[in-house]
């Protein structure tokens, strides 16, 4: 994997993983499915405007059509929907860990589903995944946490698994930016339909609130998506995803640091399982060394 592959996959993994802890910062003064679909209407304007300056077209190919829309339905209305929606009773650092398994579910809908071979690795990779995910349910559960909340989280990690699938037409015949923004209109058109249904709609202006918002609207909201998509572009999504195995350190990570979140011992043994069970998935997915230096 090249230098700027590299680099590219470290920063997307960190914005990725501070989204949790932002959308926690957000939940707290602001009704969750309208707060994320004013974001996903701002991110979506910039990323159209920004497309159009840098000369991209609205004319999507067929497949990019289709992929934008599951994107947008299945990633920002669903995925991260459910997860804001989640956060309101549910920890930052949790809602990560549940979201970082996605690799794994992929992992295992290719192998069942499309009969993709998985060595050895790759399925002991696959029980260490999940293993790891029990335990830290295990603990949390004793601790008393809200089981509706994490059912959201895990439904909203089965709508990443099939966006990411499913978004593979999107990474051919260019227009990146276009795509970025045209796919959270979509986010936001579902959102602001649901947002009067299920929830009450409040927003109490606060400094936290405003700051987490722009952060979450510009860093994880616009820039993410579209380091992922480049990403996705330059080496394939199997060796893209191996960079999710971050996801549940930075996620624990950060939400310690800025909320205070305490992990306890299972907890950590939880996420450091998870972590090489993701990694050990990934590596086994790679293609031979061969493949990848044509790319």
């Amino acid at each position: 994997m090249d230098p700027r592959a590299m680099a590219m996959g470290l920063a997307f993994a960190f914005m990725w993983s501070s989204a949790f802890t932002s959308a926690r910062i957000i939940v707290a003064d602001a009704s969750p499915l309208f707060s994320l679909a004013l974001r996903f209407l701002i991110s979506g304007a910039l990323g159209v405007m920004i497309a159009r300056a840098m000369g991209q077209s609205w004319r999507l190919t067929r497949p990019q059509w289709r992929a934008t829309i599951l994107f947008g339905i299945c990633q920002n209305a669903l995925y991260l929907g459910l997860n804001f929606y989640a956060m309101q009773t549910v920890e930052a650092s949790l809602a990560a860990i549940i979201a970082s398994t996605m690799p794994l579910l992929v992992a295992l809908a290719s192998w069942i589903l499309y009969g993709e071979k998985l060595r050895t690795l790759g399925i002991i990779g696959l029980l260490a995944g999940f293993a790891g995910v029990a335990l830290i349910m295990g603990a949390r559960i004793n601790a008393g946490v809200d089981l509706f909340g994490v059912f959201l989280c895990g439904v909203a990690a089965l709508a990443l698994t099939f966006a990411t699938l499913a978004v593979r037409g999107a990474t051919s015949g260019g227009n990146f930016m276009m795509v970025v923004g045209l796919q959270m209109f979509v986010g936001s058109a579902v959102l602001f339909l649901a947002a009067p249904i299920f929830e009450t709609i409040r927003i109490n202006p606060t400094v936290s609130l405003a700051l987490a918002f722009t952060y979450t609207t510009l860093v994880p909201g616009l820039t993410a998506t579209l380091v992922w998509f480049l990403l996705l572009n330059r080496i394939g999504a199997i060796r893209a995803a191996t960079f999710h195995f971050l996801n549940p350190v930075f996620g624990v990570a950060i939400a310690a640091a800025l909320l205070g979140e305490k992990l306890g011992l299972l907890d950590a043994m939880g996420v450091a399982i998870t972590t090489l069970g993701i990694l050990a998935v990934q590596l086994s997915r790679q293609p031979a060394q061969g493949s990848m230096a044509s790319t």
